[in-house]
């Protein structure tokens, strides 16, 4: 449905700029002014249920509990939290991809734009919007992300890995979001870096510290 309103709104706007053309003045600016305007109400409508539904389907809200350190392998580790619980999901990472968020978090000025500073400013210079990052699956021990954009109305999905979602998401002040199914795959997953603890041990571990020890641990 939500396809054929956009056929339905571009065919609008092609006959306004030929009435236009032929001088038919009225009945552009009928369309302009009453018809293309309440089509588009409709589309952002739809647009934003569709949405909505999507949010609701599975997925869970998260927000950066901290950036650490893994006391056993020296890797750089972000803790995800859910928002509505205690639950923790740690994603390891490398060291240019943590500084790219904790510079953000501290909001570390840089003589010329980094690379998600670049990104951002594409997105903002080309009339789109960052509405959402959904890490979305976790394959052979990797996490995969997709960005969530809005440019004219048109959802558009690019993916990402999460530490680059992750940090576009600070520099938009957009939602990060896990799939229900992903949080659960990572709680039952034995792995994590090599020679280091299992990620249901360092969850545990995570879980079980306080503001004070991710101060101590922190970034």
């Amino acid at each position: 449905m939500e396809s054929d309103l956009r056929k339905r709104i571009e065919a609008l706007r092609s006959e306004a700029e030929e009435q236009a053309r032929n001088g038919q003045l009225d009945r552009a600016a009928q369309i302009k002014q009453s018809e293309l305007p309440r089509l588009e109400a409709e589309l952002k409508k739809l647009s934003a249920a569709e949405d909505r539904a999507q949010r609701d389907a599975g997925i869970v809200e998260v927000r950066i509990r901290g950036l650490m350190m893994d006391p056993s392998t020296n890797m750089p580790i972000i803790v995800l939290k859910d928002v509505g619980s205690d639950t923790v999901m740690p994603i390891w990472v490398g060291f240019f991809e943590v500084k790219a968020i904790s510079d953000e978090i501290e909001k570390t000025a840089t003589v010329r734009p980094t690379t998600h500073d670049l990104a951002r400013n594409l997105i903002h210079n080309l009339n789109a919007e960052l509405e959402r990052v959904v890490i979305t699956e976790l394959k052979n021990d990797t996490f995969l992300a997709v960005l969530w954009l809005r440019q004219a109305g048109e959802a558009i999905t690019i993916d990402a890995r999460p530490s680059d979602a992750i940090a576009l998401a600070l520099r938009a002040d957009c939602p990060i979001y896990v799939s229900e199914q992903v949080l659960q795959t990572a709680k039952l997953n034995t792995s994590g870096p090599p020679e280091g603890p299992t990620a249901e041990q360092l969850r545990g571990w995570l879980e079980g510290l306080n503001d004070d020890d991710l101060g101590r641990y922190k970034m």
